[in-house]
């Protein structure tokens, strides 16, 4: 079984921590507003390879780390 994040969008404050943090360049700006009006970035899955550094560079606990 392998590891993918999954992202609350609504907790995301654009930081963009984790979009210079993933080593396969699987989360990228994104231009939706959440609703509190930070632009919420952009997971591509099938690019996540599970590795966890967006869960530990993110302040806001924006990322989980799930079994597939």
């Amino acid at each position: 079984m392998s590891k993918k994040a999954i992202m609350n969008g609504e907790w995301c404050k654009s930081c963009q921590y984790c979009v210079k943090a993933c080593p396969q360049s699987a989360i990228s700006r994104g231009s939706a507003l959440n609703k509190a009006g930070y632009e919420v970035v952009v997971l591509d899955s099938e690019a996540c390879v599970g590795c966890g550094i967006c869960y530990t560079v993110c302040p806001d606990y924006v990322y989980t780390i799930a079994e597939e």
